[in-house]
Order: structure tokens, then C-alpha cells, then sequence
């Protein structure tokens, strides 16, 4: 028999979450605090990304970002601020950043997206969402730095380890797949394994079947408080309505902290802000690409090509740094022949807040506390790229399916 399911957030993974569940015959309600037309889902780069195997907590990023700290146009921005959630976090972080947590993370991510790449190819497929773009032409790992062409390879070479396919390129190879680079660029790795999508076609075309199938969105809802007797859930508190509940699954991204707590949880994540820049006319850009140096993903979109990086920890806030978003119109520029991004773009670039978590792996499954509540969040830079995973595992586990992979590494009350 179907179950009232309450879904908090709206987006990718809370709606992948709403269409696996409604899938299995559950009766869903997404609710989202924002008007779902803007965020982390919609601004992304679009890429379904295997090939990411090495989790954000890796040897050398703490050392990273105390180096950027004081540059606000830096790659990787922690500000810094005396608030304990982020200050544990930090702490948390580097503790994770280790080889071991490498080795650890790295079959889990592989796996998870694999299996969110062959579910993006079912939704293409299948047509319930219509024709959306989906293309398997790879991912480019341009450098001209020859340390990071070394360190790319090293991941080349365990990615391929890892069953994935992937090769280092010739300069001769690289400018037939990829014309009018500059010279300064010494090579790149193609991950062949990897895909895009245009984030904000799909996200449309989901919210459309969803309604269609029944499922009810409550848009520019926040939620309040919870009730509950003994461990169980019983109704989610909104700002105008108390929805009832047998299942509730918390995908509210950045938001999730200060929501766990009220749950008598301490799910940790950090806002990481990224920023995004579209171009509605022809680009030399043929293909994905990561300019390693400047860690600005590059993606050709329909209709248009998307730039797009950063990673900005400064808190929940939406606040456009003009100085982050011209570092990433100056890296296209200094990649591509003839690329020059002018300011009226520059002026529409908007950013989205992706919810990162101490050891860069997602937070999904059960908690110990409460026995009909599912956390799915904490995918970082990979919440695209892992939605419709994380969505049919929720769906697994409240349908009390076996799940399709192991999730003892995505436990949402491990320890750092």
C-alpha cells in the first residue's frame, strides 16, 4: 500500500526522489522554500560525471584554502567568519582529507554515478520527459601547468583502474576534438565516460510529469517545525499548512543543517557557492571542458554555452561577488582563441548554493533517531550528476526494496 510521502526540497535530488517514490505508488508532496526557477540545480555545469572520483576532502585542500582565504577571486574561497557549524565543519574537513578517505570514497562515487548516468540514459529513453539534451561526447581535462597534467594523468590512470574509460590526448588529437585553443594549453585527459545535460530543460520537464502524475509541489513554502510522537515523524510544519506524513525524505541541500537540528540531528554541510555565466551566441566551444588552473567547467548547452566554478564557502547567502564571476569570463578567455565574455553576461550571472559535506560524500539513508525519515543531501559539487541515484535508493529504502548499491558509506551518521 502507498505511503504519504513528504519530500523537503525541490531540487534534483528532491524531485528525482518525488518521481522514484510516485513510481512505487506513493502519495508525494514536494515542498521547497524558493519558487523553483533558480539554485544549485539550475545553474550548473550539466555534468554526469564518473570520471570525478576524487571526493572535494582530498590531501591538500585544506592547505588550499587557508592559501585563498584572503582572495576572494581564488578557485576555492573559505571566509572566514566565527560561526561553530562552519568552524566544525572546517575541522571535520580536514580530518577527512586524507588518502584513506580517497581510497575509501573512491569505488562509492564511481559507482553512484554509474548508476545515475545509466538513469538519466532510461529518462532520455523513455520519453516521459519529453526530448532533453543528453550527450555522451566526454569530458576534457585542459591544463597548461605540466604539474597538473601530471596530477590529472595519476587520476586518468586510476579511473581507468577503475573500469572507466578515459585517455590522454596529443596535442594533434586535442585540436581536432577541440579547435581554437591557446597555445599555452600543453594537453588534456578525455574522460570518455562521462556526459552533459542542460540542467534547466530537464528540471522544467520533471516538475511537468511530476504534476502530471499527481505528485503535489508546494513552491515558496518553507518548513517550520516537525510533529512527531516517540521516533516517528507524523507532520511536517510549514509556514501556512501542516502537511501529514508516513515517510519524510529532508533533500533541502544547503539548508539541511539548521532543519536537522530541529530533529535533534547535526547532518553537516556547508554552502558552497558556485557561480554561473550563460553565452546566447556561437563560442568556439565544441566540447566539455575543466580548465584545470582556474577550475572553471566550460559545457555547451542548447541554445547556449555555460560557464561555470567556483567554490565559495561564505555561508547561506546569495550575494554575487563581482570579482569571482570576471575570474571566470578572464580563464574562458585565456583558454579559448577569440572567446571574450562582455559585461552585459557577466551582469546575469548568478550563482547557486551546493551543500557540501565534510568528506565529500553524500549523506543517504536512515538515521537512528527517527524510524520514517530518509536524509538525501551533502553532494557537493556532484548533486546533478547523482540526483536520479540518490532519488531511486530513497525510494528503495522507503518502499523496503534492496537498494541498488550499498550505502553503509553514505551513512548519514557516520563520523569525521
Amino acid at each position: 500500500m502507498g505511503k504519504k510521502v513528504v519530500v523537503i526540497g525541490g531540487g534534483i535530488v528532491g524531485l528525482s526522489c518525488a518521481y522514484y517514490l510516485q513510481k512505487d505508488g506513493h502519495q508525494v508532496t514536494v515542498i521547497d522554500k524558493s519558487d523553483m526557477k533558480a539554485g544549485a540545480s539550475y545553474v550548473n555545469a550539466g555534468y554526469l560525471t564518473p570520471s570525478h572520483i576524487i571526493p572535494l576532502a582530498s590531501p591538500g585542500m585544506m592547505a588550499k584554502g587557508i592559501k585563498w582565504m584572503f582572495n576572494s577571486s581564488s578557485p576555492f574561497y573559505m571566509k572566514p567568519r566565527m560561526d561553530m557549524d562552519f568552524i566544525k565543519w572546517a575541522w571535520h574537513f580536514n580530518t577527512s582529507s586524507t588518502k584513506k578517505n580517497v581510497e575509501r570514497a573512491i569505488p562509492l562515487i564511481k559507482d553512484i554515478n554509474l548508476l545515475s548516468k545509466d538513469l538519466y540514459t532510461q529518462w532520455h529513453q523513455s520519453g516521459e520527459l519529453g526530448d532533453f539534451q543528453l550527450e555522451k561526447k566526454g569530458l576534457l581535462m585542459l591544463y597548461k601547468n605540466p604539474k597538473e597534467g601530471q596530477h590529472e594523468r595519476e587520476v586518468m590512470i586510476r579511473a581507468i583502474d577503475e573500469g572507466l574509460e578515459a585517455r590522454q590526448l596529443s596535442l594533434e588529437e586535442l585540436s581536432h576534438l577541440q579547435p581554437n585553443l591557446n597555445r599555452e594549453i600543453q594537453g588534456a585527459i578525455h574522460y570518455q565516460c562521462d556526459a552533459h545535460t542542460s540542467p534547466g530543460e530537464i528540471m522544467e520537464r520533471l516538475i511537468e510529469y511530476l504534476k502530471e502524475k499527481g505528485v503535489t509541489i508546494k513552491s515558496g513554502t518553507e518548513v517550520m517545525n516537525f510533529n512527531f510522537e516517540g521516533d516517528v515523524l507524523q507532520g511536517v510544519i510549514t509556514s501556512d499548512n501542516t502537511f501529514t506524513a508516513d515517510e519524510v525524505v529532508l533533500a533541502s541541500g544547503s539548508w539541511t543543517q539548521n532543519l536537522s537540528k530541529k530533529l535533534g540531528l547535526n547532518i553537516s554541510v556547508q554552502p558552497g557557492k558556485g557561480y554561473r555565466i550563460n553565452v546566447h551566441r556561437p563560442t568556439p566551444v565544441t566540447l566539455p571542458a575543466v580548465l584545470m588552473e582556474a577550475k572553471v567547467a566550460v559545457t555547451p548547452m542548447r541554445g547556449f554555452t555555460r560557464f561555470a566554478g567556483t567554490m565559495e564557502l561564505s555561508g547561506i547567502n546569495h550575494k554575487i561577488r563581482q570579482e569571482r564571476v570576471r575570474a571566470i569570463a578572464k580563464a574562458a578567455a585565456n583558454y579559448y582563441n577569440g572567446l571574450t565574455i562582455n559585461n552585459e553576461e557577466i551582469s546575469q550571472a548568478r550563482c547557486g548554493l551546493r551543500p557540501v559535506s565534510p568528506d565529500g560524500l553524500p549523506y543517504i539513508g536512515r538515521t537512528s533517531k527517527w524510524n520514517n525519515l530518509s536524509i538525501a543531501t551533502g553532494h557537493a559539487m556532484m548533486g546533478w550528476s547523482l540526483g536520479p541515484a540518490t532519488g531511486k535508493l530513497i525510494a528503495e529504502i522507503i518502499s523496503q526494496r534492496p537498494t541498488s548499491m550499498a550505502l553503509d558509506g553514505f551513512n548519514p551518521e557516520r563520523r569525521f
